[in-house]
């Protein structure tokens, strides 16, 4: 199993039918057999399908919605991005179908704004860093967890009807909607106090990780 170091770089990048769909380079912080647990601040390099980069310049909702029918047909560019606004944080457990991610305030006293349990392919280690994809469906969790909202349900339903989403990903998706849900209400996993993911604050004095050149090549 490939084991990162605290501080190396690793690429979390989304694959779809044997395309990168996005590529986001990211600082480790710990590499246990809990999680791997990467984070970042404004500045981190991304490759990002260049919808949603013309989406998030222009506000185009049209942009946004080109994403889905492209990402079925495996007809998509990629183009450059940095991570802006907020310092970033995932952790990645082994098997699971989420990874759990806090956003911090940029600014200020860089406080937690909000969890967010993204629904994805379990990660597969690679040299560069991990390989998943993003199913569409998200959790959106209030900084102390007294409440959570479901997320993107309509482009979750239109995934699945496109093909994007397969019956056998639903089916995993809401056995993990259980798993998230209760880690939330026991306060457990990466949302325990003990834990300590959500004192974690990025040092704005570290460069900004860079992804690699070989970033598309896949296995």
């Amino acid at each position: 199993m490939q084991e990162f170091q605290p501080g190396e770089t690793a690429v979390r990048r989304d694959v779809f039918g044997r395309q990168v769909w996005s590529a986001h380079a990211l600082r480790v912080v710990e590499d246990t057999a809990e999680a791997l647990v990467l984070g970042c601040g404004p500045g981190a390099e991304l490759l990002v399908p260049t919808t949603w980069i013309e989406w998030l310049l222009t506000g185009d909702e049209t942009a946004r919605l080109r994403a889905l029918p492209n990402l079925a047909h495996g007809n998509w560019q990629l183009g450059p991005w940095t991570w802006r606004s907020t310092d970033h944080l995932q952790w990645v457990p082994p098997d699971a179908w989420f990874s759990v991610n806090a956003f911090f305030d940029a600014t200020g006293d860089r406080r937690l704004t909000h969890w967010y349990v993204n629904f994805q392919h379990p990660m597969r280690r690679t040299p560069i860093g991990f390989d998943t994809f993003d199913l569409l469906l998200d959790l959106v969790v209030a900084p102390d967890l007294s409440r959570w909202d479901w997320k993107d349900e309509d482009e979750y339903a239109h995934g699945r009807r496109l093909g994007v989403v397969s019956e056998a990903d639903h089916r995993a998706v809401e056995r993990a909607r259980e798993e998230a849900v209760a880690l939330i209400e026991a306060g457990v996993g990466p949302f325990a106090t003990e834990q300590g993911l959500s004192d974690w604050r990025h040092d704005p004095h570290r460069p900004a990780p860079q992804l690699p050149t070989d970033v598309l090549a896949l296995d």
